[in-house]
């Protein structure tokens, strides 16, 4: 693909633009920008760009990084392959699905992947689901009785009637996004009042991403914005929102996943996972909390 331009972010919570300092500084060339590193679940590659802390509200972001079209055709091209995860992480987004109180009535998922959360939310008892996602390969692999109710896109003003859903949900989704403050009043507008929103995505407060700093597999080009409970909350909050709460996600792994995001030299994790994979001691679950947050907010009831 040609050169992608970077431009400067401004911090989505404060508003500034500078007025942050470097944390790690930019470590990738212009082949980075191609659809094998912008695809679900990709090996842990610690690509990122340069990373600072807003000093005013203390929100990590990448600064600068690819302007949004040329994102959006990066993760239109992407591949889709969660494989046997996919289960685990069924599980792991349904447990918080389930929590979101309110009618059970439309259900809208941004960033749905293949849908299988779509699945989940009908076997829960929504009556209505829709997905958005841009990847046409993950699309292409939904199960029949979602495929009809996912839009291949992004979401954008238009794409459904203002008031239309119950809830909206983002999982892995909202620290990939280049301008998360503009998509919020559209999540807004799209709720019902008292409808909720539902994000999990990584802790950038988590005991895992301190240890670990610039070796934290968070630490990805793919991730524009990285969140602790506080700063997530204060943006949401300042796009309209009432937040209900937030706390650590418990995980369902594998093994072999777990081996994955360890920051091994390449060798001994090659061979660890070449002992892994296909074997009854890979495939083992554990539930772990390994860094994701999630947090509800609702927007207010008119009148």
């Amino acid at each position: 693909m040609s050169a992608v331009a970077l431009h400067p972010t401004r911090c989505p919570i404060c508003q500034t633009e500078g007025n942050a300092a470097q944390l790690y500084p930019a470590n990738f060339d212009p082949r980075a920008f191609n659809p094998a590193v912008f695809s679900a679940r990709r090996l842990p590659d610690r690509l990122h760009y340069r990373l600072v802390r807003c000093a005013t509200c203390e929100l990590v972001r990448s600064d600068p990084v690819a302007e949004a079209g040329a994102l959006a055709r990066l993760y239109a091209q992407s591949s889709f392959d969660y494989g046997e995860e996919v289960r685990h992480i069924r599980r792991t987004y349904g447990r918080y699905l389930a929590r979101l109180k309110g009618p059970r009535g439309a259900l809208l998922e941004v960033g749905c992947g293949n849908g299988f959360l779509l699945e989940e939310a009908l076997d829960q008892g929504w009556d209505q689901v829709w997905g958005v996602e841009p990847s046409q390969a993950a699309v292409a692999q939904a199960a029949p009785r979602v495929q009809g109710r996912i839009r291949c896109d992004v979401l954008r003003p238009g794409l459904f009637a203002p008031a239309s859903f119950d809830a909206i949900c983002m999982f892995q989704v909202f620290d990939h996004l280049p301008d998360p403050g503009s998509l919020l009043p559209e999540c807004l507008g799209l709720l019902r009042p008292g409808g909720r929103l539902l994000l999990l995505n990584h802790n950038v407060a988590a005991w895992s991403a301190r240890l670990l700093g610039e070796r934290s597999p968070i630490v990805d080009i793919e991730h524009t914005c990285l969140y602790s409970p506080a700063t997530l909350g204060r943006l949401v909050a300042r796009r309209g929102f009432r937040v209900e709460g937030a706390g650590a996600v418990l995980n369902d792994y594998s093994l072999h996943y777990l081996a994955r995001l360890l920051p091994l030299p390449g060798g001994i994790k090659g061979c660890l996972l070449a002992l892994l994979q296909g074997s009854a001691l890979g495939r083992f679950c554990l539930r772990v909390p390994l860094g994701n947050l999630w947090l509800v907010a609702r927007r207010p009831e008119e009148g």
